[in-house]
């Protein structure tokens, strides 16, 4: 069970808020998205671009680090939520470390962010949570550089240009799974499409709304 941006369905995307109502409502993992700042510092935020989530303009890439913690990232979704703030990997690692794992997806490898994968691999490691990781990518030139990089960590190639309908049947399921891979979707919030999944045996499903998933009748 793995949180979609935290409990994405009812607290603002990838802010401490999401992240501990994740933890919560009993996922397995937090999914997180990073991008590296104008300083290189990996940040937690989906969009290339500060203006969907933040109170800020701009490319994510061309302010510090420093400059993007002023920044509201949670009053889009509410008062409740105002003064919510970008998080750096880091701060999410040291918070969470022993609480939850993580689904990390690179936004882009290096040829947009020169020595990412080697900055996320190192924090995984330093924070202890290889085991309890994975790193997620649409880029996945990355992935080789990752597994490179620390052999133990779970890499998932993240694929979208094919329909969900003529990608997941439970035959290609158990074929997959047959063959040593493991199959996770998202962004699966459909109580009906969970209970297809879980007797379909994959392996994981992200979802905005993981007491939905921990509710279902297949994992009481």
């Amino acid at each position: 069970m793995i949180a979609h941006r935290g409990a994405s369905a009812y607290a603002p995307e990838n802010t401490l808020a999401a992240f501990e109502l994740a933890v919560a409502q009993g996922a397995d993992m937090l999914e997180l998205d990073v991008h590296l700042t104008a300083d290189d510092q990996p940040v937690i935020i989906h969009d290339d671009t500060l203006g969907r989530t933040t109170t800020g303009r701009g490319r994510v890439r061309d302010h510090s680090l420093q400059a993007l913690k002023r920044l509201d990232a949670g009053a889009w979704r509410g008062g409740n939520f105002r003064g919510q703030r970008l998080q750096s990997l880091p701060e999410v690692l040291e918070r969470f470390r022993d609480r939850i794992g993580f689904a990390v997806e690179l936004k882009a490898g290096s040829a947009r962010y020169p020595g990412i994968e080697e900055r996320v691999v190192s924090l995984l490691e330093v924070y202890g949570v290889v085991g309890r990781a994975l790193v997620l990518a649409f880029d996945h030139a990355a992935l080789p550089a990752v597994r490179a990089l620390n052999p133990e960590l779970g890499r998932v190639a993240l694929v979208d240009s094919v329909p969900r309908p003529s990608i997941l049947r439970g035959p290609r399921v158990r074929a997959a799974r047959e063959a040593g891979l493991d199959v996770y979707v998202w962004t699966v919030n459909d109580p009906t499409l969970m209970d297809r999944l879980i007797g379909w045996e994959v392996t994981g499903i992200i979802t905005d709304a993981p007491d939905v998933l921990r509710a279902r009748p297949a994992l009481a």
